[in-house]
């Protein structure tokens, strides 16, 4: 059977906030009987975006995680529900809006913080992954037709064929050590959870000091030459995708006219941007 999910590249989100606005302008003041009871104008975010900058200065990047609802396989929300939430076939899960009324022991029972309470309607309510536009023949729900740089993008497709996409295009979800199989998956989520290492390589030829592209560039752990690259046109370098409190690292960088160079350092909770390196002529 063909199931909803929605797949996010966190490198094409922007933070514009068109998603969360899509949502907003959807269920404020809007009531969607069986579905849906609305949203309140204020202190809802049914799909949050989440932050994070890394490196320092000359060398820093920003990604911005959209999170909302995972519609998990195994929810929690379900489970503590007991009935006044339900999972659909088609994947989605639905706070029911007249059994959860006074129920605000669901809102901790979803452990990424995505039930948020409506005091005046003593109501859980999560994004419903617009689930009555879709029952209406709808393509795709709201935040996703609002997305400009088309980070956001809607599949509904088999298990079977999910995972497979999940494998091949490294799709990773949140927290999947909660066993919870969220319906949301993302793409180059290591821009938020992971850690770099990276650095700009100079040369100086004829009193002259300069970037030096084509630089060959290796990480080393434990003596173990674990990455490589070359520098680019000017000078730079990144690896990515290494863990916090991985400990110990050296870059070690060669170049053809250049003595070779190593430099030490270590990943804690923060990345590393590394002084220029320096090659001398050889």
């Amino acid at each position: 059977m063909k199931k909803w999910n929605l797949v996010i590249d966190v490198t094409e989100c922007h933070n514009c906030n068109n998603c969360f606005l899509a949502v907003k302008d959807e269920y404020t003041g809007n009531d969607f009987p069986g579905y849906c009871a609305p949203q309140p104008p204020h202190g809802h975010k049914w799909i949050n975006i989440l932050s994070k900058e890394r490196g320092r200065a000359p060398m820093v990047d920003a990604a911005y995680v959209p999170t909302t609802c995972n519609h998990c396989d195994h929810a929690p929300c379900v489970i503590a529900g007991r009935g006044a939430v339900r999972k659909r076939q088609d994947g989605i899960v639905l706070i029911d809006p007249e059994a959860a009324k006074g129920r605000k022991d669901l809102v901790a029972a979803c452990p990424y913080g995505a039930i948020w309470w409506n005091e005046e309607r003593s109501l859980p309510q999560a994004w419903p992954f617009d689930a009555h536009l879709l029952d209406r023949g709808w393509s795709a729900p709201r935040p996703v037709q609002s997305c400009p740089t088309g980070a956001m993008k809607v599949l509904k497709i088999s298990d079977a064929e999910m995972a497979q996409k999940a494998r091949v295009e490294e799709l990773q979800t949140l927290r999947p050590e909660l066993g919870t199989k969220p319906r949301i998956y993302y793409r180059n989520l290591h821009r938020f959870t992971k850690l770099f290492a990276g650095g700009t390589v100079l040369g100086e030829k004829g009193g002259v000091i300069d970037c030096l592209a084509g630089a060959r560039v290796e990480l080393l752990k434990d003596g173990r030459a674990v990455a490589a690259l070359a520098t680019d046109t000017f000078g730079d370098f990144k690896f990515d995708r290494l863990e916090a409190e991985s400990g110990p690292y050296e870059i070690r960088v060669t170049h053809p006219d250049h003595r070779a160079a190593s430099v030490p350092f270590e990943l804690h909770q923060e990345s590393a941007v590394l002084q220029d390196i320096l090659l001398q002529l050889a």
